[in-house]
């Protein structure tokens, strides 16, 4: 069975950020790259989660190539030489443990389909990466992120309402931008939510976050979207959906409004929302469903952010400290 993926997708030079040419890859290696493709398709895999994929396994190819190691013939002693010419390279150990797992990845898949016998990459342990823990604001922080947001223009309107529901309901980027204006039932006061994977949840909405959605579906949205067809929940000045980066840049004006530290990412409020379920008394179960996340072990590094503050607390208080 060949499967034509016709040119592999341009990626970044790992030196500068410059845009190479799409490398000429072996047409094996394109064979099975494109084939592992489709089945993440398949299963539903993000687009940007298949994109990270094939960048980095179209390095692999291309290493292997250089080896003249076709994709059946990669063992894990093959695989060892490729992480180290990774860290001669001055990756970092989190970025080799990245490229690592995609090749897992790729190699379950042919395993699973008869293509090899054994998966190598099972034998080849990645880096360490240093220990980091996600960035949290306080409650009063938070609080005054989501005041200094003045609501008095469409555009305020929608932020304040888009930040109020990314807290209250501890939303990554890609979920809140793909929320559909038919998404909230303010009778339940649940959103519901598709999250990595496609899975779908419902998620209770507080009644702040409740009150700025209400403003903003009633005086903003529909000045900033013309279109009665647009199902977009959270639209641009130009009506169309907004991106991540949108996000991202608008967190970023209302950050430095509010005089915070800067370097607070869309994803930290997601941090803050479990953070503060945890000193609130929510369990880990709970906060996991919430946060969909598929295992406990990812829900647990709350447990770790909640030790160290209760570390910095002892260290400022305790007078033998």
């Amino acid at each position: 069975m060949t499967v034509s993926m016709s040119e592999p997708r341009s990626t970044l030079a790992e030196s500068g950020g410059a845009t190479a040419a799409p490398p000429k890859l072996d047409p094996e290696w394109t064979r099975v790259l494109g084939l592992y493709e489709r089945d993440l398709t398949a299963i539903a895999a993000a687009p940007r989660t298949i994109t990270a994929y094939h960048r980095d396994l179209v390095q692999t190819a291309v290493w292997a190539d250089r080896m003249d190691l076709a994709p059946e013939e990669v063992g894990h002693r093959d695989l060892r030489r490729y992480a180290a010419s990774l860290s001669s390279q001055g990756l970092a150990p989190s970025t080799i443990a990245r490229k690592l797992a995609a090749v897992r990845g790729l190699y379950a898949f042919l395993l699973r389909t008869g293509r090899v016998g054994q998966n190598p990459a099972d034998l080849v342990s990645a880096p360490k990466a240093e220990s980091k823990l996600p960035t949290v604001l306080s409650a009063e922080q938070m609080a005054l992120l989501l005041d200094r947001v003045t609501a008095n223009s469409p555009l305020e309107i929608r932020d304040r309402a888009m930040l109020e529901l990314a807290y209250s309901c501890g939303l990554r980027s890609e979920e809140l931008i793909s929320l559909d204006v038919d998404a909230i039932d303010f009778d339940s006061e649940q959103i519901a939510v598709i999250g990595k994977g496609s899975r779908h949840r419902r998620l209770p909405v507080g009644e702040p976050a409740q009150r700025a959605m209400e403003a903003y579906l009633v005086k903003a949205r529909p000045g900033l979207t013309g279109d009665p067809t647009e199902k977009a929940m959270f639209v641009s000045r130009n009506g169309k959906r907004l991106s991540p980066s949108d996000v991202s840049r608008r967190l970023s004006i209302w950050v430095r409004q509010a005089a915070a530290a800067g370097g607070i990412s869309p994803h930290a409020l997601r941090h803050s929302f479990a953070t503060h379920l945890l000193e609130g008394g929510a369990d880990l179960r709970t906060i996991q469903e919430l946060l969909g996340h598929s295992s406990i072990s990812t829900t647990q590094v709350y447990t770790h952010l909640d030790a160290a503050r209760l570390r910095d607390a002892y260290a400022g208080s305790h007078p033998r400290a």
